[in-house]
């Protein structure tokens, strides 16, 4: 399948580089012109984010249906909340509005704090056992001719049947994480794998543990995705510029955040693995391979995707190239001022990487196996 490009849909304009208490909710206006700048773009998906205090991501991801032609929400969603088979029939209507444009990803939840705060108190190793239990109930449903019945550990029912299905055979189903259990579930589960932007090397190595988990289940190894915040100029003078810029205006609005918030440098250490190998990775140093940079991180304490790729469009393009020689396909990129850089992506960017992609060779188009020859009839009696 060809490289693609995503982005993440936002409801206002509030990033962690202005004041967040100014700009909380949905601003259905800016939502839709960011769409839409999306899909003329060429964005090819949008990430629906969830959070406990966030916009309904469900009512979201049918907006984003409803204000385009041709970008794909990828729907976030965290199991356990909604029971699987009204996931499943939900999903299955907004696939076939959209004509075939969503994907689902998986959220097990990082933060005990913040599954508690919407009544899930399960432990992590637990959550991610209920995720792969929901993916499996979920396919399950849009694949039977006929009623189901499920006896989990996490859900049980009896006799399920449902007449609506997908828009084609199924609902591509992403997974991300960076700790052993995100592994295990999104190597066997997961059609798409998500990480955060680390170096090459350390990228690397994660997507060789995903794929180790699918070899050995014996199913096709998930595509992978692989997230940045990236900050470009005409070239890398100015880019450096902008990117102290925007570290400046990320460290004033964090000091001006309430006690207690996860933008806060020097609050506890994150409990999920992605933040602390972000974290990991920025006490290194600022800068790894061609243009990745990790001050960001650090002020943000690592709240979330926080590493960005700093240069002129061309050098951001061979950067993200980078990931796609070791084996990256979706690449997300979102900015600190999100429709403003979604418009400079389109614009600069993206056309980099396709014409560059473009001209490297194809691999060869598989040789069709022919069909055995019929056998031949038996030769009449007598």
């Amino acid at each position: 399948m060809p490289v693609e490009f995503i982005s993440a849909t936002h409801t206002t304009d509030a990033t962690e580089a202005n004041n967040r208490g100014r700009h909380a909710g949905f601003d259905v206006e800016y939502t839709r012109r960011f769409v839409r700048a999306l899909d003329d773009g060429g964005f090819d998906w949008t990430l629906v984010p969830y959070s406990s205090a966030g916009v309904d991501a469900e009512q979201l991801a049918q907006f984003v249906v409803g204000n385009s032609e041709r970008i794909k929400p990828m729907l976030a969603h965290r199991p356990g909340f909604v029971f699987p088979t009204r996931v499943a029939k939900a999903l299955a209507t907004l696939d076939r509005i959209g004509r075939g444009r969503l994907g689902l990803h998986i959220i097990s939840g990082g933060s005990d704090a913040e599954q508690a705060r919407e009544g899930d108190y399960l432990t992590k190793s637990q959550r991610y056992d209920r995720s792969e239990e929901f993916i499996g109930i979920l396919r399950r449903v849009w694949t039977a001719t006929g009623p189901i019945s499920h006896h989990g550990e996490y859900y049980r029912f009896e006799d399920f049947s449902t007449d609506i299905r997908p828009y084609g055979d199924t609902i591509p189903i992403s997974v991300g994480g960076s700790s052993a259990e995100a592994y295990r579930v999104g190597g066997r589960q997961g059609d798409i794998f998500g990480l955060w932007g680390e170096p090459l090397k350390e990228t690397a190595e994660q997507i060789a543990s995903v794929n180790a988990v699918a070899d050995a289940a014996g199913r096709p190894r998930p595509r992978i995705w692989v997230s940045f915040r990236p900050i470009v100029a005409a070239t890398d003078e100015l880019a450096r510029e902008k990117a102290q810029r925007t570290l400046g205006q990320v460290q004033r609005t964090v000091a001006a955040a309430p006690k207690g918030s996860r933008y806060v440098p020097g609050a506890a250490r994150p409990a999920n693995v992605g933040s602390q190998r972000l974290l990991d990775v920025a006490g290194r140093g600022e800068w790894h391979d061609r243009a990745l940079w990790t001050p960001l991180v650090t002020a943000t304490n690592a709240a979330g995707s926080s590493t960005a790729l700093v240069g002129s469009y061309e050098t951001v393009a061979r950067a993200l190239l980078d990931y796609v020689d070791i084996g990256c396909e979706l690449l997300s990129i979102r900015g600190y001022d999100p429709l403003n850089d979604a418009v400079e992506y389109a614009r600069h960017v993206l056309p980099l990487v396709r014409q560059e992609l473009a001209r490297r060779p194809q691999p060869p188009a598989p040789v069709p196996v022919p069909a055995p020859a019929p056998a031949p009839a038996p030769a009449p009696a007598g």
